[in-house]
């Protein structure tokens, strides 16, 4: 018999594309990992009990990534920042970020692949000496779309 375990929400890994460096993947938090369909409402002459609601096109949020402040030597965070300082001389590069959640030995049961992702907000918390916290920051994403990608179900060990 397969008895199915759902997933933790803290076991997760984020891998940055072609700009990460060391530390550069290493995220206390993700957020915004939503997608929705628009709907496309057409009025019809002469009914007028109802209007034909059609699926419209697909909406995403941004994606929020959360970690502790890196040092400036972040391939990741020299990107975002460079992006957002950017004055349109030069194109914005985009890249792709995969969002694996994993089982218990680390392997992954869903991929979320962001496709087209590009720096559009870079914040750090509050800073207050009379805080015992670390320096966060936090960067949002925009991105095209997502590709789900699934896993094997996680599995009671054999007995």
């Amino acid at each position: 018999m397969t008895v199915y375990y759902p997933p933790v929400s803290f076991y997760f890994t984020v891998d940055i594309v072609d700009l990460g460096t060391a530390g550069d993947s290493s995220f206390m938090e993700v957020q915004g990992l939503q997608a929705e369909r628009d709907i496309l409402e057409i009025k019809e002459g002469g009914e007028n009990r109802f209007s034909h609601r059609l699926p419209d096109r697909a909406k995403y949020g941004n994606l929020i990534l959360k970690r502790g402040v890196l040092l400036p030597t972040s391939g990741f965070g020299s990107w975002c920042k460079g992006v957002l300082e950017s004055n349109f001389d030069t194109p914005i590069s985009s890249t792709t970020i995969l969002l694996s959640l994993l089982d218990a030995n680390g392997n992954p049961l869903l991929s979320w692949n962001f496709i087209g992702a590009w720096p559009v907000k870079w914040s750090v918390s509050d800073l207050g000496a009379d805080k015992s916290e670390l320096a966060v920051e936090s960067m949002e994403l925009a991105y095209n779309y997502f590709i789900k990608a699934p896993g094997k179900p996680q599995q009671a060990p054999a007995n």
